[in-house]
């Protein structure tokens, strides 16, 4: 997990997500394909125990077939039942759709991996010697030894209030004042991945300045319209289903706000918007995810949906890829986002030798939120089971 004075704030660091050591165990349901059973088993005990008011499971097995389950409620003071179609802010799983955004560009000419600040920020930006040699490559898998945010008052003030009232301590993130920070950054001696807030707000600027477009136009022609995610944008008001989203409700943080309280929705206008600002629900994830296995009909699409997997820094845990991250969990590797915001939690995972994706969407901010990991972990191990048996069946007697 990466370490700071703000560790503990929103907009995504690496939950819990520890190996799932009664894999074989649930294997033995999973095989069997009691796919409700495995999931009722890891959600009911959090609903159950007061984690979250509601929060819904999305599977996609390996035929390509999806299924979403749906606990609790979207707001614990009498809500509506949480479904597949249910909206969720869902924060720094934002980072994935601007990554891939990103990829498209570079493979259409408008961007190269390799260019640095110097050429993507304004010639009116003062950079150190540092900050002038960071990469496009480098802010999109978080190597760029750019902090999590820039460390000054306002921040510090801001993330005070936020802990008693849950608001966005955000918001000079999200205009040019994160440019000051680059005027005196000086890298560590080792870069490698470090989570970097301010690294994909500067992502956000250079897209939408080379891009020619805002934002949010670049995510809706290259991804969510080719895809068909209907139920995904920044501007949540405007999606169908908003009226019955699910409201973002005090977890293990905000610390000074008691667990199950509602808090406020984080609300960004400018370079914090594809950084952390999208709203999706459990079905349209689940579309997205299976783009990233199978074809769309959208070849230039595939293409870039499968570069953004694969890992420009490797290691067993927390390797990283382009907007997605990579564990080594036993015989398993999966592929994963999550994202923490406001009052919300969200997971977004794949395992790409089985074709198998998770979500898991929660409306309240847990740092625990391993229930996608330890579900691929038991469906990868479920589906090797199978093969062995196979194998087994099909292997000629012993003479």
């Amino acid at each position: 997990m990466f370490s700071g004075t703000f560790v503990l704030s929103a907009c995504a660091t690496l939950s819990s997500m520890p190996i799932d050591n009664s894999a074989v165990e649930g294997l033995r349901l999973a095989g069997h394909g009691d796919l409700r059973a495995q999931v009722d088993s890891l959600a009911l005990p959090m609903i159950a125990a007061g984690q979250s008011p509601g929060l819904v499971v999305g599977v996609l097995r390996p035929d390509g077939a999806m299924a979403t389950f749906g606990y609790g409620v979207t707001d614990k003071r009498g809500g509506y039942p949480v479904r597949g179609d249910t909206l969720f802010a869902v924060g720094s799983v934002s980072k994935g759709f601007l990554a891939e955004v990103t990829v498209i560009l570079v493979n259409k000419g408008l961007l190269r991996w390799d260019e640095t600040l110097e050429t993507l920020l304004p010639s009116t930006v003062p950079l150190s010697p540092d900050a002038r040699n960071i990469t496009l490559l480098q802010l999109v898998t978080h190597t760029s030894g750019l902090p999590r945010q820039m460390f000054s008052l306002e921040i510090l003030t801001s993330f005070v209030h936020y802990l008693f009232t849950g608001e966005n301590f955000y918001s000079s993130l999200d205009n040019d004042r994160l440019m000051d920070a680059l005027a005196g950054f000086h890298r560590p001696a080792r870069l490698e991945p470090r989570y970097s807030n301010l690294g994909y707000a500067l992502l956000d600027y250079i897209l939408q300045r080379r891009g020619g477009k805002k934002v949010t136009e670049l995510l809706a022609e290259n991804i969510t319209g080719p895809l068909g995610l209907e139920h995904t944008g920044y501007d949540a008001g405007s999606l169908p289903g908003y009226a019955r989203r699910a409201i973002g409700h005090a977890g293990d943080q905000p610390k000074f706000i008691r667990r199950g309280q509602a808090v406020p929705d984080w609300h960004f206008s400018s370079y914090m918007v594809g950084a952390a600002g999208l709203y999706t629900n459990a079905d349209d994830l689940l579309l997205y995810a299976r783009a990233h296995l199978r074809p769309t009909g959208y070849p230039a699409l595939d293409a870039a949906l499968r570069d953004s997997l694969s890992v420009r820094y490797s290691r067993t845990r927390e390797a990283a890829a382009l907007g997605w991250i990579v564990d080594d969990l036993g015989a398993q590797k999966i592929t994963y986002q999550v994202g923490f915001i406001g009052g919300y939690s969200s997971y977004i995972g794949l395992d790409t030798r089985h074709n198998i994706a998770v979500v898991v969407l929660q409306n309240s901010f847990n740092w625990t939120n391993n229930i996608g990991h330890r579900l691929l972990q038991r469906m990868g191990e479920a589906e090797d089971e199978k093969a062995r048996a196979s194998q087994t069946r099909a292997a000629p007697p012993a003479h």
